[in-house]
């Protein structure tokens, strides 16, 4: 009687279960289809790439040097714009206005003894006509003239590099740019080699980035690169290749030229993304990144069939862009592959093409 008692009870609990499995598959009949968006595989060329960070340099920083020996009467100030031929140091003339002044002098003073020495020599070739001096007085009378004439282009070459001093003395921008650094103040007395201030370009600016030596191959002069930063991004042309690779970095540096309508973007010292293609470009087959699964056990993409059922594959993940990547699986060109609402289907499952 116990025996029967516990075969009914197993016979009720089986026939609960079979009732409870009928129920959910009853359900997932009458369950409304999951909307789901799609993208087709695509058969594209797709580069590999790979950021390295760069810096934005001026193509010209430069140190301004004292124009002459003296003292500074001006000076330009740090963070001062200043266009093409605009002062940035004005010294004290004084002392060479009175050296020009005084050669002037002198000048006149060789004009002088020239003209008279000229005289003279003119007389005594009249007087020799008359065998009333000696050739060796008229000779030596040439020989001062000739001397005077020579001391005369000295003294007006001495006039022309006291001229080119006082033109030195002030120092002119050699292009547009900003002080960046003041190293002298007003009043100070300096030589001419002395540096008193540091010159900034801000018109010509370009990229310094340095890339792995194996990527060589891959980078020519001419060959346009995507530089961002600050959420811009601009694409600009590699100006310059130094294959000259760092023996414990193993790089070489690349510089790219910023065209200068896009200077106002960025500044010098600045640090950018520059994208470096680091192999060979092939035809692959992609798909949008936002149909990729990640799981534990692999990476997997959702494909939609004419009959809008869907079937789950692995996938290989290749190289990419920030859009779309390549990848190898089970999949051809044109494929439906989910990119919404894929996460949670199961295999089989209709769904609704958005």
């Amino acid at each position: 009687m116990k025996t029967n008692k516990i075969s009914m009870n197993r016979f009720l609990a089986l026939g609960l279960l079979i009732g409870s499995v009928l129920s959910q598959i009853s359900y997932a009949a009458e369950a409304p289809k999951k909307p789901v968006k799609i993208d087709k595989v695509t058969e594209m060329v797709l580069p590999a790439t790979s950021v390295f960070m760069g810096t934005v340099e001026s193509r010209t920083h430069i140190p301004i040097t004292a124009g002459v020996n003296g003292r500074i009467d001006k000076i330009a100030q740090p963070g001062d714009f200043v266009q093409l031929g605009d002062t940035l140091i004005e010294m004290d003339t004084l002392p060479l206005q009175l050296r020009l002044a005084e050669q002037k002098a002198q000048i006149k003073r060789a004009e002088i003894n020239m003209r008279y020495l000229k005289n003279e020599v003119s007389r005594l070739e009249q007087l020799k006509k008359t065998n009333a001096t000696s050739q060796f007085q008229l000779d030596q009378q040439r020989s001062q003239y000739e001397l005077a004439m020579s001391d005369h282009e000295i003294a007006q070459l001495k006039l022309k590099q006291i001229e080119d001093q006082l033109a030195r003395a002030t120092v002119k921008a050699p292009f547009q740019g900003v002080v960046t650094e003041r190293l002298m103040r007003a009043g100070s007395d300096v030589n001419r080699s002395d540096t008193l201030l540091r010159f900034l370009d801000t018109t010509n600016l370009e990229a310094h980035v340095y890339v792995p030596v194996k990527y060589l191959a891959f980078l020519r002069r001419g060959n346009e690169l995507t530089l961002s930063a600050d959420d811009q991004s601009i694409q600009a042309k590699i100006n310059a290749i130094i294959p000259s690779a760092d023996s414990r970095s193993q790089t070489v540096e690349v510089r790219i030229l910023i065209p200068e309508e896009l200077n106002h973007v960025w500044a010098a010292g600045q640090l950018v993304k520059v994208t470096i293609p680091v192999q060979e470009t092939k035809l692959s087959l992609t798909v949008h990144r936002d149909a990729l699964i990640l799981r534990k056990n692999g990476v997997y993409v959702v494909k939609v069939s004419e009959d809008n059922t869907i079937k789950r594959f692995p996938v290989i993940v290749g190289a990419g862009t920030p859009e779309r990547v390549s990848i190898e699986g089970e999949v051809s060109a044109g494929d439906a592959i989910a990119v919404r609402g894929a996460e949670r289907l199961i295999d089989g499952e209709e769904v609704i093409i958005q």
